[in-house]
């Protein structure tokens, strides 16, 4: 698939995608750069993202850390 940047530096992510990874409006992205292969990629922040990361950082406080980030961001 195939898109082009506005001015803005804007993308359209395709509806079959959106509808594949559960993005919606509002979904937050997780952009990571691969510079050896000169790729970005994107990953939707969504409830099943962030459950599946449950007791993967075990101890380290990370999940919390993600949740007081989140509710951060709804108060501004």
């Amino acid at each position: 698939m195939k898109t082009t940047a506005t001015a803005k530096g804007q993308i359209v992510i395709p509806a079959s995608l959106r509808r594949r990874f559960g993005i919606k409006g509002g979904t937050r992205l997780q952009i990571e750069v691969d510079e050896k292969t000169q790729r970005i990629v994107l990953k939707p922040i969504t409830r099943e993202y962030i459950y599946s990361l449950c007791g993967k950082y075990r101890g380290k406080g990370l999940l919390k850390a993600l949740m007081a980030e989140k509710e951060h961001e709804k108060e501004l």
